[in-house]
Order: structure tokens, then sequence, then C-alpha cells
């Protein structure tokens, strides 16, 4: 019994440390592109925080980082939103927020819905911010991240149904993903959001996109085929509203 006590303080502990410590990492983030005003300390904390991924044999070190990729990719898109949003403390403090409840409630989850979420999760914040900071990038950039995000995006999700076409499918996507932002590179719609940042039409399509994708894969994979009863809400929701941001907000404003 005695035993059985211990065991379950430690694990108590140890729940109270991973919750202290990840909402510490958001507050760090917020704080320290506030005091700052460069996001340079707060990238580096997203990637010191990964510390884990070579605390291991070197040969696993590939593994650690595509299995990491995601949450990698929310951390540096974070700290790239709370920098855009500076000026407005109340904009940056609700991403703080956001990014605690991915790191306590989303991240750490295993099931193959919460696995799709972390997956969108990824690709719509990642090309949102990935669109706010392209202005002063040139195009190749932007079409390598927007590349990179889409392949981590598209293997975690594929990963968890141990797809055998993993790679071939991961690289369609991400080649789809990367020539619809070379194609809107140049003139991107924005539509604002508070003071400070905007939601890029692009961002808005490429999640339509992705969520059709992920539809259609699903059903594909289930039932050996397209199953039109699986598909047709989401191709109807999806194609209306790419419609919707194209022709009926396609002129709100430009980023």
């Amino acid at each position: 019994m005695e035993l059985l006590k211990n065991v379950r303080k430690r694990s108590f502990l140890s729940e109270v440390a991973y919750v202290v410590l990840n909402v510490l990492l958001a507050v760090a983030l917020l704080v320290s592109v506030v005091v700052t005003n460069v996001p340079w300390p707060a990238l580096g904390l997203v990637f010191l925080s990964k510390w884990r991924v070579f605390a291991v044999r070197s040969r696993y070190w590939m593994a650690n980082i595509r299995a990491n990729m995601i949450d990698t990719i929310v951390g540096v898109s974070m700290v790239a939103l709370l920098y855009a949003a500076t000026g407005s403390l109340v904009t940056q403090i609700i991403l703080t927020v956001l990014y605690a409840v991915w790191l306590l409630f989303i991240k750490p989850r295993s099931r193959r819905s919460f696995v799709a979420a972390q997956a969108f999760i990824g690709l719509v914040i990642g090309i949102a911010a990935l669109v706010q900071v392209s202005p002063g990038l040139p195009a190749a950039a932007v079409v390598l991240a927007s590349w990179l995000i889409a392949y981590s995006a598209a293997r975690h999700i594929l990963s968890v149904r141990h797809e055998t076409h993993l790679n071939f499918l991961s690289l369609m996507w991400a080649f789809i993903v990367a020539e619809i932002m070379w194609l809107t590179y140049h003139w991107t719609i924005g539509y604002a959001i508070g003071s400070t940042l905007k939601l890029a039409q692009v961002t808005i399509i490429i999640a339509a996109l992705g969520f059709l994708a992920e539809r259609v894969y699903v059903s594909y994979h289930k039932h050996g085929a397209l199953k039109y009863s699986d598909v047709m809400m989401p191709m109807l929701l999806s194609l209306s509203l790419v419609a919707v941001v194209l022709f009926v907000f396609g002129g709100v404003a430009t980023i």
C-alpha cells in the first residue's frame, strides 16, 4: 500500500510539474517578445524546449525530428504571430492562452481524432504565420516553408493510420500547397483580426482543401473507394467556403 501511495504521489507531482512547465513556456514566449521586441529569444526558447529530441542516440534523431515537427511548427508560428501582434497586448495574451491550450490539452493526445486536429492546427497556424511574415521573405523561402508545413501536417496524420504510401501522399499534398502559395505570393487578400493581425485568404483556402482532402482519404481508407455519403457534405462545405472568400470577400483588403 505504501508503494502504491508513493507511485500515485509521484504521478500527481509529475502531472503538476508538466502543467506548470508548459504554462511557463507559453508565458515566457509572451514576456520575451514583449520585453525584447524581437522574436529571436522566443524562438530560442521554442527550440530549447525540444532538447529531448536529441537526448537519444543519433540514429534516432531524424525520427524524433519528424515526430516533433508539428509541435515545432506550432511553436515557431506562435512566436511569429506574437511578434506580429506587437502593439496589441490583448491579442498577444489571447495567443498565449491558445498556445497553453495546445500544449496542455491537444498536443499530448494520441487518439486519431486528436492527431487529425493536431495536423490541421499545425497546417493552418503555420500557413497563417508564414503569410504574416511573408512580405519580408523571398518567394522561394515562402514556397519552401509552405512545402515543409504541408508535408509535416500530411505525414503527421497519415503515420497514425500506418499508410503504406505515406511519403508519396505527403509529398503530393506538400506540392499542392506550395503551388497555391506560389500563386498567391504576389497578391494576398487579408481580413483584419484585431488591430495588428490579418487572416490571409490563402490560409482559409488551404484549410478548406486540407479538411476536404482528409475526409476523402478517410473515406477511401475505410471503404477501399470513395463513399458518396462520406465526402458529399465536406466537399460542399469546403468548396462553398472557397467560393465565398474568393468571390464575395475577394477584395476586402490586401496584405
